[in-house]
């Protein structure tokens, strides 16, 4: 296994020569990204213990935020001019900004038009699932760490668990799937929630993806301790259900999928910490506020907004963007050492 696959940053390995000026989007280690990330905002109407604080963050004010004509603009060269093929717009809670359905509808109108995405909490899916359907989304990922009301109240601050069930059922009754559910397990009642939370997706015909929890809380009060690695996860899923590993290729996708009871159905588990997958890695990220992020862990970013609201064409914003991506490092390195902790929280990235 290389460096690359385990995660590790390779500080002194400098950029290979010769970065293309058109193409594919590469990094000097040749992956290709094709799959963009787009943060609408870093506001969220939740606040889950493993990402903010009960009273919230400082949220960025609406003028350093993306315009939908800035969104679109980028959209459309990152499609046509970098060759990304899927879109997912995430937040924050995306389905709190007023730009959304007009975000998708500009990506569903490129060509090639790329997948259209939206990761969300649920909140207001019920309310919102056909328009955004009608406006060109694919499909959504909505995050659900439980199926237990009263583990929901405590994880989120937040007695909502009803609206989000609500929401799963609208989406898919708008025809928004393959419906994936998200969860994050809480390091005290996780091993108790996931038995029931696999078996309420089974029931539903939802896909089931467990995330191990990473360091990206506001509190920067995560530790390797606390969090449920996958081997636990699976052991544990191991005493209710019959789990297979899936004979279809992973490629880039980054849960690895198990099939359940013989069936057609899989739960996948996002070993983020304990088994990186950064060697596959095929991920561009676009913050609220315009920024590039070659990697989730990134500590420095590329200024899209400046260079848009100072003039710049088209050639330099993709060449700014190509750069950036160009620098992105070997892997996340969380389990190395020298490891830090962005400074934005997953909320101030988007995921």
């Amino acid at each position: 296994m290389t460096l690359t696959n385990l995660g590790l940053p390779m500080p002194g390995r400098p950029p290979a020569p010769g970065m293309p000026a058109d193409g594919p989007l590469l990094d000097s280690y040749g992956r290709i990204a094709t799959d963009l990330r787009v943060s609408l905002t870093d506001r969220c109407n939740l606040r889950c213990t493993y990402c903010m604080p009960a009273e919230g963050l400082q949220w960025l004010p609406d003028s350093q935020l993306l315009s939908a004509d800035e969104l679109a603009r980028l959209l459309r060269i990152a499609v046509t001019r970098l060759g990304i093929t899927s879109v997912r717009f995430t937040g924050g809670e995306p389905l709190v900004s007023p730009h959304l359905a007009q975000t998708i509808a500009a990506a569903a109108a490129l060509r090639p038009r790329p997948e259209i995405a939206v990761t969300t909490n649920g909140l207001g899916l019920a309310r919102h699932a056909a328009k955004l359907k009608q406006a060109g989304l694919n499909r959504v990922n909505v995050s659900l760490d439980t199926v237990n009301a009263e583990h929901f109240a405590q994880i989120t601050r937040r007695d909502r668990l009803d609206d989000v069930l609500a929401g799963l059922a609208a989406a898919a009754e708008a025809g928004l799937g393959p419906i994936k559910v998200n969860a994050v397990l809480d390091p005290r009642t996780g091993l108790d929630d996931v038995v029931p939370l696999l078996s309420f997706c089974l029931e539903h015909g939802y896909q089931l993806r467990i995330i191990e929890q990473m360091p990206l809380d506001a509190g920067h009060e995560w530790t390797r301790a606390k969090t449920i690695e996958a081997d636990t996860v699976l052991s544990t899923l191991r005493r209710h259900f019959d789990l297979q590993p899936d004979p279809g290729p992973r490629g880039s996708a980054p849960a690895q999928l198990w099939r359940v009871d013989g069936g057609e159905a899989t739960v996948g588990v996002i070993a983020s910490v304990s088994e990186s997958f950064c060697g596959a890695c095929d991920r561009t990220r676009l913050t609220a506020d315009g920024q590039i992020r070659s990697c989730l862990f990134s500590t420095t970013e590329t200024d899209l907004r400046a260079l848009l609201r100072g003039g710049a064409d088209d050639d330099a914003l993709e060449a700014a963007w190509r750069t950036a991506m160009w620098a992105k490092p070997a892997g996340h390195g969380i389990n190395d050492p020298s490891f830090i902790q962005p400074a934005r929280p997953m909320s101030a990235i988007g995921g």
